[in-house]
């Protein structure tokens, strides 16, 4: 690697320069104050306790996940009040707020109290993360995020299909997520910080696709007939952004379908007929230890093609830690992935470091909630003489919803990462979210701890 290839993101986080640190913290605080009160929105803060109920009790966290796992194949009230019932009789000495629900399921009456009670729970949390069962349903939200200062990424839920129907059927709904966000986001009011950037203008209209949605036939062992088979579907999805002049993001998702969705992205976005665009973007994930030769391998491609629409890069810390630890210690592996937080952590500064110092040749989307990783992209990035205008930070729905707020009342470029389709689609999705949101170390467990802004702005 060249030592310009190196400099800036080189800098290891206990090497922080102080002009850095004080940045970070100045930055860190001021979003920080802008944080909206716990107040603002009792039912989130309720969600927020039995999340910290879970993540204190393993045992409890299994329960709630196996149910909520469980609920969208449950039939009837009895099904639901028999499932949760006979979960929560499986933990030892069950706190007080769970005992209830065990004890009133025995009776009939109890059962339509437990049945109505937990499907509501898992019905309002879904919605938290959720946006909407269609596209246009998810309309009046995104208008809504933009008109508060945020835009928005509708990813279509669906994972890992299992036949050409049903690849099919997803990238129709891809398609139609397109046709129906571009035109609508036309009459939404200006807002200049979500617009432009250093490159020019950026799409008001962004849909987020997943490469093993687009295809059955993804597999390591033969990795060129399942990035065919996914070409043929992404190709019309890639026009049709073009030709509305939308954003098409395609997602990253566990290790083994890595190399394979690289590969055929770098390849159809080099095609002629998609040189003047979409804008169009891929994800890396930092918690991966080959992540940092992952973007030198972006922004070698990026500089021998060039394009009208550069490069998107979301940078990500990861969501399928769980799955590739377990897959790797299944097969004797060594893990593809950092194993201690504070690793991933301080690889995604280096990363970010490495790819704003590539800004002139690529976007980069910041995706975070912790509030150190976002002070210091943007810390970095005025310290290299970038405007905040260049960076974008990115957050989920349902858990980055103050940070969200915070940003934009900084008048800082935020988007929302906005999953759009029924529960059943949606699950594992769902799944990962509540696990992200209950890990102990995580910075929302920190938060919502009350910690200070000093201990949250401290170096990995």
């Amino acid at each position: 690697m060249s030592d310009q290839a190196t400099s800036g993101g080189s800098l290891d986080p206990g090497d922080e320069r102080p002009e850095l640190t004080a940045l970070i913290a100045e930055i860190g605080g001021r979003i920080a104050e802008a944080y909206p009160p716990a107040l603002r929105n009792p039912g989130r803060t309720v969600d927020q306790r039995m999340m910290q109920l879970a993540a204190a009790r393993p045992e409890v966290q299994a329960a709630l996940f196996r149910f909520v796992d469980a609920t969208p194949a449950l039939r009837n009230s009895q099904e639901v009040a028999d499932h949760l019932t006979a979960l929560l009789e499986e933990v030892e000495d069950p706190p007080p707020i769970l005992r209830t629900p065990a004890v009133l399921g025995r009776s009939r009456v109890g059962e339509e109290i437990v049945s109505a009670a937990a499907s509501a729970g898992v019905r309002r949390i879904a919605h938290r993360f959720i946006v909407g069962e269609t596209p246009a349903a998810a309309l009046p939200h995104l208008r809504r995020l933009w008109e508060s200062g945020a835009g928005a990424s509708l990813d279509l839920l669906g994972e890992a299909t299992v036949s050409q129907e049903e690849a099919d059927r997803y990238a129709a709904r891809c398609l139609e997520a397109v046709q129906v966000l571009a035109p609508a986001a036309r009459d939404w009011p200006p807002r200049p910080v979500l617009e432009r950037d250093r490159h020019g203008r950026v799409p008001r209209a962004n849909v987020s696709v997943k490469v093993s949605a687009l295809t059955p036939l993804l597999r390591p062992t033969a990795p060129g007939r399942g990035a065919a088979d996914a070409a043929r579907r992404l190709r019309p999805l890639l026009a049709a952004a073009r030709d509305a002049g939308a954003h098409l993001h395609i997602d990253m998702e566990s290790v083994d379908t890595l190399e394979t969705t690289l590969d055929l992205v770098l390849d159809v976005m080099a095609e002629p007929d998609f040189h003047e665009g979409p804008s169009t973007g891929l994800v890396v994930q930092a918690y991966l230890r080959e992540s940092p030769a992952l973007v030198e391998r972006l922004l070698a491609w990026a500089a021998a093609n060039p394009r009208a629409q550069p490069l998107t890069i979301r940078l990500v810390k990861g969501a399928y830690w769980d799955h590739e630890v377990a897959e790797a210690r299944q097969r004797g592996w060594s893990p593809p992935v950092f194993t201690e937080k504070a690793e991933s952590d301080r690889n995604f500064e280096r990363l970010t470091r490495r790819l704003v110092d590539a800004l002139d040749l690529v976007r980069l989307a910041v995706g975070s909630h912790n509030l150190r990783s976002v002070a210091h992209a943007l810390a970095y990035n005025r310290l290299t003489g970038g405007s905040d205008g260049d960076l974008e930070v990115q957050v989920l729905q349902g858990l980055g919803d103050d940070l969200r707020d915070a940003l934009a009342a900084n008048g800082l470029r935020v988007r929302v990462y906005c999953p759009v389709g029924q529960l059943v689609e949606g699950m594992a999705y769902l799944v990962r979210r509540l696990l992200e949101n209950t890990a102990n170390n995580s910075f929302l467990s920190a938060h919502a701890r009350g910690a200070s802004v000093e201990d949250l702005l401290a170096p990995p």
